[in-house]
């Protein structure tokens, strides 16, 4: 199983080059051809249908996919704005529990603290 990983508008762009050894596929909302800023509900289509985790601290993530359920699964970091370099940091700290997550058929949610 391959690790795909979306960041949302509210992670920083330049994160993708630094989470790139981490994961098979890294991208950004605002990379990917979508409407800037993006709709939660394009980003979790596209999301779904090229098989990404979303990463993001929008709580609206976690409402979505209390709805529709999952694929696809989301990472919510519960942190508040942080420095992008705090947000690596945490982001690599998890990325186990991250990888374990798109192994998971049971669960669809991760939050970081």
């Amino acid at each position: 199983m391959s690790l795909n990983l979306l960041l949302d508008a509210n992670i920083s762009w330049r994160l993708v080059k630094e989470l790139s050894p981490f994961a098979d596929a890294v991208n950004h909302v605002d990379l990917i051809g979508l409407t800037i800023p993006a709709k939660d509900g394009e980003i979790w289509d596209y999301a779904k249908e090229n098989n990404f985790i979303i990463i993001s601290n929008d709580a609206d993530f976690l409402d979505i996919l209390n709805w529709k359920g999952f694929p696809p699964k989301v990472v919510l970091l519960k942190t508040g704005n942080q420095s992008n370099f705090y947000l690596l940091s945490l982001i690599i700290k998890h990325i186990a529990d991250i990888i374990d997550l798109s192994k998971s058929k049971d669960i669809g949610l991760l939050e970081i603290y």
